[in-house]
């Protein structure tokens, strides 16, 4: 079995549960907030893994102690919707946070003071009502671009740290955006990837223009969610797939040379709905969790090539992530 680590999966109506013996149970982990919160964004510190940050209709929270108990943040932030949450992992103290209906926010100190940027995001859409910031990610090769995507509103990119942003996007196939994540070029252009609901997006200069990749003629569907890379080896790149949202059946996609091609990884069968989220970590990047929305888990070991689904089940899974003991 893998190293001993923490497993913690957030979810809608249930709060947050943690598991410490690689999912095979579960404990409630949410003394602190709301026990039947919506749990949409859930990471971990960067350097303490005991130090975790939850997003939720009620706003944001932090646990210092893995878990165990958690307290609120004060902030603006009180009483929204939070859908998406970084710690900038060079500056950790920098955090960004995107809402529904779309807002950022963002704190230089660790959470004691926030700011709003000054950015226009579209934040009706009659399809879902109120846009939200799903997706956000930091540039690996450029410490102060951070990118935020909307669904559905499309792609922002700042490029001092998250302070202003512009959007960007031109040959985007949909401005339905789900997943984000960027590979180094190492002597080549940087790959960046977005998906949407109708594919998956390339750019190859640094996100001024897009083509799509025709996913649906590679995998079983065009309808993209999740988007991951192994910690360590980013070309390596983890995508979840399904016939639509929630659907009623999804894969894990893989791709081992940064997202020119695409496979369907070894499943012991198709999950229930499409697959919506990852857990990876830098400390061991054979170890990834995935989790389909209509509340099924799945795990592997050798970097997602091949996965086993976990027994427990929940209603709805919208966060999910794992850290060393």
């Amino acid at each position: 079995m893998t190293q001993t680590h923490r497993l913690y999966v957030g979810t809608i109506g249930q709060g947050v549960w943690r598991s410490t013996d690689g999912g095979v149970s579960f404990a409630r982990a949410a003394d602190g907030m709301f026990v039947e919160c919506h749990v949409r964004a859930l990471v971990v510190h960067p350097h303490d893994s005991r130090v975790l940050y939850l997003g939720s209709e009620q706003g944001l929270f932090c646990s210092q102690d893995g878990a165990s108990s958690w307290a609120r943040v004060e902030s603006a932030l009180d009483g929204l919707q939070i859908w998406s949450l970084l710690l900038l992992p060079q500056t950790p103290e920098v955090i960004l946070a995107g809402t529904c209906p779309s807002r950022l926010f963002r704190s230089a100190d660790g959470g004691r003071t926030w700011s709003e940027p000054a950015v226009r995001m579209p934040r009706d859409c009659p399809r879902i009502i109120h846009t939200r910031v799903t997706t956000l990610c930091a540039d690996p090769t450029d410490s102060e671009t951070i990118w935020a995507g909307v669904e559905i509103g499309g792609l922002y990119r700042s490029r001092d740290r998250g302070q202003t942003w512009l959007a960007t996007g031109r040959g985007l196939s949909s401005l339905d955006i789900h997943g984000f994540a960027i590979v180094p070029g190492n002597g080549r252009p940087k790959r960046l990837l977005a998906s949407t609901n109708n594919d998956l997006n390339l750019s190859t200069d640094d996100g001024e223009t897009w083509q799509p990749l025709r996913i649906g003629q590679m995998l079983p569907w065009s309808y993209c969610r999740g988007l991951s890379q192994l910690g360590g080896r980013p070309a390596v790149v983890l995508l979840g797939n399904g016939d639509g949202p929630p659907g009623s059946a999804g894969v894990v996609a893989r791709s081992v040379d940064a997202g020119a091609t695409w496979q369907a990884a070894r499943m012991p069968g198709r999950a229930n709905s499409t697959i919506w989220n990852f857990a990876v970590n830098a400390a061991n990047s054979d170890l990834v969790y995935a989790s389909s929305v209509s509340g099924e888990l799945y795990r592997s070991t050798d970097g997602g090539a091949a996965w086993e689904k976990l027994p427990r089940e929940f209603g709805e899974i919208r966060a999910l992530a794992w850290c060393p003991e």
